[in-house]
């Protein structure tokens, strides 16, 4: 299995929008006859990779696999089929699938004779598709939100200005994140107001990304003609609401599993009384304003008993500024 999760990680390994996956076929003697990972949508799964790496070693051997072998049809076949035609005699998986459409595969093998033990390794197989694995089970993207403050809380000066309340790494972290989601979502009143361009930008503070998120805009006000939103470095969808839980529907429906908020305060406010944001990683800067909007905004809170509580996952210094990534607690987990 060690060497399973190994290959699901391979650097040619898409991230995103289905799961890391790696595979090995194992002999009766315990020989690997066939290996394979998952190069991505609409390529052989790692299990059918590996079964054509065995041949006919195939048969009566051992698979193991990182992830339970699907059991649907979408742009490739289900792999519990495609393992009971070579013939092997036993399954060894770790994660469940946990995706309403593709899970099965497990109990399909035992109906037909294949011995099948799962939960090896499983947790560290799910940290591989913390996102795909989110959405399978949520049936929306994992949200993070991103918020940059000065040690008082504001996102702004009294009179508009926010550019740069952090410092030069902080940027670039924040460019770091953008190039590993799938989304970057604002409103129409960041836009009017900033001019953001939330693409992720190629120069000498950023190392260099194949991969720009989608930008979205939420809202009815219109966009203007030349906002740098609407340039071509990376694609925009400009959605006429703010509802979150609609904007978060049309995302995963274009098989979005992370996506970045990068809002202000009042649709971050949305987001938060919806209950849709699972993570925040937020930069603090050493500076005080003492007035200027607050980084979020009113979200149905009005007693102590209602924060929004979260459990920090980590604390950095980012050049002059300090970084936070904390995970939201919600009510079932204390």
């Amino acid at each position: 299995m060690r060497r399973a999760l190994e290959l699901a990680t391979s650097p040619d390994a898409p991230l995103g929008p289905n799961p890391r996956v790696g595979a090995v076929l194992l002999s009766p003697d315990g020989e690997a006859v066939g290996e394979g990972y998952h190069h991505g949508a609409g390529t052989p799964h790692a299990e059918v990779e590996a079964l054509r790496a065995a041949g006919s070693r195939a048969r009566g051997a051992t698979a193991v696999v990182t992830l339970e072998p699907c059991n649907h049809t979408g742009r490739t076949g289900p792999c519990s089929a495609a393992l009971l035609e070579a013939g092997v005699a036993r399954v060894v998986h770790a994660q469940s699938d946990p995706s309403p459409a593709a899970s099965g595969g497990a109990d399909h093998l035992r109906a037909h004779g294949v011995d099948v033990v799962g939960g090896v390794l499983a947790d560290e197989a799910e940290a591989l598709n913390p996102y795909w694995t989110h959405q399978a089970v949520h049936g929306r993207p994992f949200v993070t939100w991103k918020a940059a403050t000065t040690l008082d809380g504001r996102v702004a000066a009294a009179d508009g200005t926010s550019r740069w309340i952090t410092g030069a790494e902080a940027r670039a972290d924040v460019h770091a994140l953008r190039a590993s989601v799938g989304a970057v979502v604002v409103g129409t009143g960041t836009v009017l107001e900033d001019d953001p361009h939330l693409a992720v930008r190629r120069d000498a503070e950023v190392l260099s990304y194949d991969q720009q998120p989608l930008r979205v805009v939420v809202g009815a006000r219109d966009i203007p003609e030349g906002a740098r939103v609407l340039d071509t470095s990376a694609p925009t969808l400009h959605l006429r609401e703010r509802d979150p839980a609609h904007v978060l529907g049309v995302l995963q429906a274009r098989e979005i599993r992370h996506v970045m908020l990068e809002g202000g305060p009042r649709l971050v406010a949305a987001f938060v009384r919806a209950g849709l944001v699972d993570a925040v990683r937020w930069y603090i800067a050493p500076a005080l304003l003492g007035s200027g909007p607050a980084a979020l905004g009113d979200a149905g809170m009005s007693t102590i008993t209602d924060a929004l509580r979260l459990q920090v996952a980590g604390v950095s210094l980012v050049g002059g500024d300090v970084r936070i990534d904390a995970r939201v607690l919600r009510a079932e987990e204390g």
